[in-house]
């Protein structure tokens, strides 16, 4: 589907963005492997939490969608059922990354699971590895690519230090330590978002952190409490702030919007470069405690001149799913932006640094890819053109924004993509016109 988006005269109004992605993910998955029947209200009903919902159906659980949310009656930490088919992650990243740790448990028991064309490129290198050294057996297509199976076995607690800073694969080791025979040690670089560690205290789990240093103790059961509400997602709200600090005379609130500290690195850096964002952001803990609750705030923004800044490699885990809307707005600051240690941009729904530098090329930008990242030479403008989607949802929803903010238009080939994570992107953006 393609859809003009014609520049905007201001953008102005209230949002309240839709539930957070990555926690709807693992809101499902936890209460699938608990004994006791859990409330999740504000589930993510998208392409890509759906496939979660089927996944654990799959696995025994039983999802009831009630009106004041889903009820999820699990099947146990270690009772997880033998499919008759492969799961179908979809084009779930997450997914295919978060539940093998919760399958290497399950002693005696082998899962098949595949997705789509976009999956099937997507290698599983990060979380086999680990897996294996605690005793679970992964094979997977040409040594590395879905689809693949899990075999589960008895598993052995571990240290281990993630070549890469990835919250994914962190939360695929921590669902296996949760079953492992001794606490599991994870390390990372700097520090990724942290929604399994808060549900893990949550759910009773053992755990604790020093610095990027995090230990999990194997446990019987998990114990969450009846209800999981699930907070805004800053990550799709970050569009439409990207579109009012970009489009003069714009205004806009954000309202309960998620503020985590490993969640708020594109408004950290947006703010850098000179955007007028206005919001209580949680602080780190010093002391190395992991928080329950995911901390909610408005979001106040006005449109703003922005000048050049550098990203660095430490930065890329609090803001990867943004950094294609900081290389957009470095496009309108005068000058050059560099975001550096971004390698992992590669494995997502596209090679999407190379999704965004010709999507901003095409569209009249002066931008080149590094191995790890990309340089923007901006000139305080953007002209406008087409933006191929290619499936990959971040990319239409950053072709919608450039639409806004440029000269001419945008037209975006595609823009049905953006129902992987926010299903009324366009109904959203067309009432803050």
């Amino acid at each position: 589907m393609k859809v003009l988006i014609e520049p905007a005269d201001r953008i102005k109004g209230r949002l309240a963005a839709p539930a957070d992605k990555s926690i709807s993910h693992r809101a499902a998955i936890f209460a699938a492997m608990a004994d006791e029947p859990v409330l999740i209200t504000n589930y993510l009903e998208a392409a890509d939490t759906l496939s979660t919902l089927d996944a654990i159906e799959q696995l025994g659980a039983l999802v009831e969608r009630r009106s004041e949310g889903l009820m999820i009656r699990g099947v146990g930490l270690r009772n997880a059922q033998t499919p008759a088919k492969p799961i179908d992650v979809g084009n779930a990243g997450t997914l295919i990354r978060l539940l093998p740790g919760w399958l290497a448990g399950q002693e005696g028991s082998v899962f098949e699971l595949d997705g789509d064309e976009s999956i099937r490129r997507r290698p599983i290198d990060r979380i086999a590895e680990p897996l294996r050294l605690m005793g679970a057996a992964i094979e997977a297509t040409d040594k590395r690519y879905p689809p693949f199976t899990v075999e589960g076995a008895k598993l052995h607690g571990i240290d281990y230090t993630l070549p890469v800073a990835s919250a994914q694969v962190k939360s695929c080791i921590a669902l296996a330590a949760l079953m492992a025979e001794g606490p599991t040690t994870i390390t990372e670089a700097v520090a990724s978002r942290d929604h399994t560690e808060r549900l893990m205290v949550n759910a009773g789990v053992k755990i604790s952190r020093t610095g990027n240093e995090l230990t999990i103790y194997p446990t019987d059961e998990l114990t969450l409490p009846e209800r999981i509400e699930i907070p805004s997602d800053p990550s799709s709200a970050a569009f439409a702030i990207a579109a009012a600090v970009l489009v003069p005379g714009s205004r806009l609130l954000v309202e309960d919007c998620s503020v985590n500290w490993t969640r708020s690195g594109f408004i950290e850096i947006a703010k850098r470069m000179g955007a007028v964002i206005i919001t209580d952001l949680e602080e780190r803990s010093k002391d190395g405690a992991i928080a329950q609750q995911e901390p909610l705030s408005d979001i106040d923004v006005t449109a703003g001149p922005l000048k050049p800044t550098t990203v660095s490699a430490d930065e890329v885990p609090l803001a990867v799913d943004e950094l294609p809307l900081i290389a957009l707005m470095a496009c309108f600051a005068e000058g050059r932006t560099r975001i550096e240690g971004a390698g992992e941009l590669r494995l997502k729904e596209s090679d999407r640094i190379s999704a965004v530098v010709t999507a901003l090329s095409n569209l009249g930008a002066d931008a080149e890819a590094t191995e790890d990242g990309l340089i923007v030479n901006g000139h305080g403008s953007l002209r406008g053109g087409q933006v191929d989607a290619a499936g990959d949802h971040r990319i239409a929803m950053l072709g919608v924004v450039a639409g806004l903010a440029s000269q001419e238009g945008v037209e975006v080939v595609g823009v049905e993509a953006a129902a992987v994570s926010y299903p009324n992107f366009l109904e959203d953006i067309a009432a803050l016109r």
